[in-house]
């Protein structure tokens, strides 16, 4: 995908850093986030990683700045922002082109040859005069991603972005997102998929940070994956020995001699 790029790809370490210092968030007795201090930025491929309710979703709400934290605070430079959240965003009654155009001209993304290129790499052109509201859930998914890419933003937020994608696409749109010149930010409980592309990895687990770290700092040794190294991790901090296997039921021929 050489040349796909515009020359900013020479300017990510000027791009600043978007910091968060003993951020946490409530609502109620939950508290959703729990003082986080983290770092994302210099053109990083960063990984927000944690199973279902770690608070992945709500910390990239704050640092977008698109909610308040009950305490802490959230420092994002002035640079160009796309996000894709797990719910796809544009407009029903458009067809895809329509979605594409009217989302460019509102944030002034001109450059028609980029435009044509997130349409080529998310696999789109088929679906260009399709009304969205007709969309499957995959197709959905992929306009969702070209309306957060059309801007060519610096700072690229996407949570579980591969959902519903069918595998030829999550497979080029990985290999584009490996290349991107801006920082990526992607919330998932599933890391295959992006490990190789990967710079840093922020474990959470209940709002809390298990571990951020730059994947070379990572020692694998003795385990299968980075999959499996996140969910020992969390399994370790929950009291559960990975090595255990879980209790299993008994045979009910079993349990009625036990009565």
């Amino acid at each position: 995908m050489t040349g796909k790029f515009t020359s900013r790809q020479d300017e990510t370490g000027d791009q600043g850093r978007i910091e968060t210092t003993d951020l946490t968030k409530e609502y109620g007795r939950i508290t959703a986030v729990d003082d986080v201090s983290i770092s994302i930025g210099c053109g990083e491929y960063h990984c927000l990683l944690g199973p279902n309710g770690s608070g992945k979703s709500t910390l990239l709400r704050l640092l977008l700045e698109l909610t308040r934290p009950t305490s802490g605070s959230v420092s994002v430079p002035p640079v160009a922002i796309g996000c894709g959240f797990q719910q796809p965003n544009f407009y029903p009654g458009l067809t895809v082109r329509e979605n594409i155009d009217v989302f460019a001209s509102l944030v002034g993304a001109d450059d028609w040859d980029w435009n044509q290129t997130v349409v080529d790499e998310l696999r789109l052109n088929r679906a260009l005069d399709r009304k969205a509201a007709d969309l499957s859930g995959g197709y959905g998914r992929k306009l969702d991603l070209a309306l957060a890419l059309i801007k060519e933003p610096d700072f690229l937020f996407l949570d579980e972005p591969l959902g519903a994608m069918d595998d030829v696409s999550k497979t080029r749109f990985l290999e584009f997102l490996g290349e991107y010149p801006g920082t990526i930010v992607v919330a998932t409980h599933q890391v295959t998929a992006f490990a190789p592309y990967l710079d840093r990895v922020t474990v959470m687990h209940r709002g809390s940070v298990v571990f951020d770290d730059l994947i070379e700092e990572i020692d694998l040794t003795g385990y299968e994956s980075l999959q499996q190294y996140y969910v020992d991790a969390v399994l370790a901090r929950e009291g559960v020995d990975p090595e255990t296997p879980p209790p299993t039921e008994a045979p009910a021929e079993q349990r009625a001699d036990s009565k």
